[in-house]
């Protein structure tokens, strides 16, 4: 369901103090922390966003701080216009802000005596399931000593073809990390709408949704971040589905008003009700999240390739019973567009067409079959999972040309017994 509402519009609220404490991620952008052309610090906007999460803590939820800035802060600190194209220029610019950023922070926090953490993250770190599970340790760490986290992706020494690549998506993963309830993505906009409404005076503003997939379809979200940032609406969205599918309910909301948090978490529906709520954007979380592991695989992962299998039916098998077969012993067709499968198979070497992209073995890559569309007479290419390889690419590719060419005993390959992934390591696509 995607539901609009316009502003006029907006379905009133009752409101009710949450009764159970909860963890939440808030992430703020760039433009909630420097001026886009000056690149000042809205030291108003950060003073109420610090007061704020000083607000829920005394509510008893735990707060983790995702923030952005640390480019913005750095063109200020070096006299810098406008921000660099040298990637090699814009870490350094990000190595003199991040200082300075958690300086800020460190200020407002600390006139009330609230400690804080800096924890700086890159995909790298999380790639390797032991550091992945003790950034997760330290971060549970961090909440359960009433300490304030606050995540930024290491920039640093981020790799530009395996960073997060906006801090939407790192707030994603980290709400996933720390079992949260809500993730927050604030942004310079109310909320979600079909359209920029900056240019679109008849756009519509989404208040739910609990698909994302068909949301993409009806709402234009081509518009760019800010000059400073990296993000836009677009990234946000993917935010969302990551978030969701770890079980996370994921709110876009003003960053400019970040006391709205409070009243969006401590109010729920009613019909009756003549308080109004903040207008924001809710995405419902999915009914049935992925545990963590699966989901690591998933969104923790660089994907360094592709495998294409000759047949989906080698990976995954049907919820589908016997019982689905017509009388005249044919099967009822199943909606692919719902994820009908309880259990996966590891992937058998013979079982595999062709990969694409250089890999190491123990690295992340899609598992991808070919669908004829039934509108048309041609097939699509569809990611169907994603798994960590036993091989590497090269390793592969001659286990294909033996099995190719029969000889896979002579190579030293058991043909029915080499498997490419294992059960254990693969993770299907909702």
């Amino acid at each position: 369901m995607v539901s609009y509402h316009s502003i006029a519009y907006t379905k009133v609220i009752e409101s009710v103090k949450s009764k159970d404490p909860m963890t939440l991620v808030i992430k703020i952008g760039t433009s909630s922390i420097c001026d886009e052309k000056t690149h000042y610090p809205l030291l108003s906007n950060l003073s109420r966003i610090v007061e704020t999460i000083l607000h829920l803590k005394t509510l008893g939820h735990r707060v983790v701080l995702v923030t952005s800035g640390a480019v913005g802060v750095g063109l200020l600190k070096l006299g810098l216009v406008e921000k660099p194209k040298s990637c090699a220029a814009i870490q350094a610019i990000a190595a003199v802000g991040q200082g300075r950023l958690m300086s800020m922070y460190d200020d407002l926090f600390g006139r009330f005596n609230q400690p804080i953490a800096q924890i700086l993250l890159t995909r790298n770190d999380l790639a390797d399931r032991s550091q992945y599970l003790n950034a997760v340790n330290c971060l549970t760490e961090l909440l359960d000593m009433d300490i304030v986290p606050i995540v930024n992706e290491n920039d640093t020494i981020s790799d530009g073809a395996v960073r997060f690549g906006d801090n939407d998506t790192l707030s994603a993963i980290t709400a996933g990390m720390v079992r949260a309830d809500y993730l927050f993505l604030m942004t310079d906009v109310d909320c979600l709408y079909t359209d920029n409404p900056r240019t679109n005076p008849d756009a519509r503003a989404v208040l739910v949704c609990d698909n994302i997939e068909k949301l993409r379809q009806e709402v234009c979200v081509t518009s760019m971040g800010s000059s400073l940032g990296t993000g836009g609406m677009m990234t946000k969205l993917v935010a969302a589905e990551l978030a969701t599918a770890a079980g996370v309910t994921t709110v876009i909301a003003h960053g400019a008003t970040p006391e709205n948090i409070i009243p969006i978490i401590t109010q729920q529906d009613s019909m009756n009700s003549t308080t109004a709520t903040p207008l924001h954007t809710r995405f419902l979380p999915n009914a049935e999240p992925l545990v963590d592991r699966k989901w690591w695989i998933l969104h923790g992962l660089h994907t360094a390739g592709t495998i294409e299998i000759e047949d989906e039916d080698v990976l995954l098998h049907s919820n589908a019973s016997s019982d689905d077969d017509d009388e005249d012993g044919s099967r009822t067709p199943v909606d692919e567009s719902v994820n009908s499968f309880s259990e996966v198979s590891s992937v058998p070497a013979i079982a595999v067409k062709s990969i694409r992209g250089n890999f190491i073995e123990h690295q992340a890559v899609n598992i991808v079959v070919r669908r004829r569309c039934s509108q048309k007479d041609e097939a699509t290419t569809v990611a169907i999972a994603k798994g960590i390889v036993n091989f590497s690419s090269a390793e592969i590719n001659r286990i294909l040309q033996a099995n190719k060419n029969n000889k896979m005993g002579a190579f030293g390959y058991d043909t029915q017994n080499t498997y490419l992934m294992s059960q254990d390591n693969i993770a299907v696509y909702a």
